[in-house]
């Protein structure tokens, strides 16, 4: 019961100071599981990101999830998705019954154009992180400029390119090198 309760409580405290989104919350993320609770390794966090991103849903969500069943099973995901979810749903639920006399309060909307900076910032700064802790590989260093110079290109050009299908491309070219490989493993174990 200690191991729900706890991890409620974690992913409570992370959505509920956390704004921007899943790719916001990364560096919390990674900041409470990785180095303060050391629920995940490195490597763990990086693939549990990667996973998270790739399947359908908010990234948030589908990592406290992932991290919830790995820690205690069904109620363990149960519990941490809950504690993610609970203080946005709350927080919008309260927001809908007052929306339009929020919104025209002038400190809200300075307030929301501050928060937008610190988006930005927390989600380079997950970015910067996650780069630095990836093992650097000539297939991942290709990977990432890659993706950057499309990304900027398009962005320059104003071409609308869904971030899934950087996902997708990155690992067909993935599961193509390492078609590859195995395949000149076999060639070499034959000869």
């Amino acid at each position: 019961m200690k191991k729900y309760i706890s991890l409620f409580l974690t992913m409570l405290k992370i959505g509920l100071f956390t704004f921007g989104g899943g790719y916001a919350m990364i560096a919390l993320l990674e900041h409470e599981l990785v180095e303060k609770k050391r629920w995940l390794e490195k490597d763990e966090f990086l693939d549990m990101t990667a996973v998270a991103e790739s399947t359908p849903g908010p990234i948030a969500v589908n990592m406290a999830t992932f991290l919830g069943y790995k820690r205690g099973g069904f109620f363990g995901a149960a519990a941490a998705t809950l504690g993610v979810c609970l203080p946005s749903f709350a927080i919008i639920f309260v927001i809908s019954l007052v929306f339009d006399a929020f919104l025209s309060l002038k400190p809200v909307f300075w307030a929301f154009k501050g928060v937008q900076v610190g988006v930005i910032f927390l989600i380079l700064s997950a970015g910067v992180r996650m780069l630095k802790g990836m093992k650097k590989t000539p297939l991942r260093i290709a990977a990432v400029a890659a993706v950057a110079l499309f990304m900027t290109v398009f962005s320059l050009l104003a071409v609308r390119f869904s971030a899934v299908f950087y996902i997708l491309i990155c690992g067909a070219v993935g599961v193509f090198l390492y078609l590859i490989r195995r395949a000149r493993a076999g060639k070499d174990g034959a000869a």
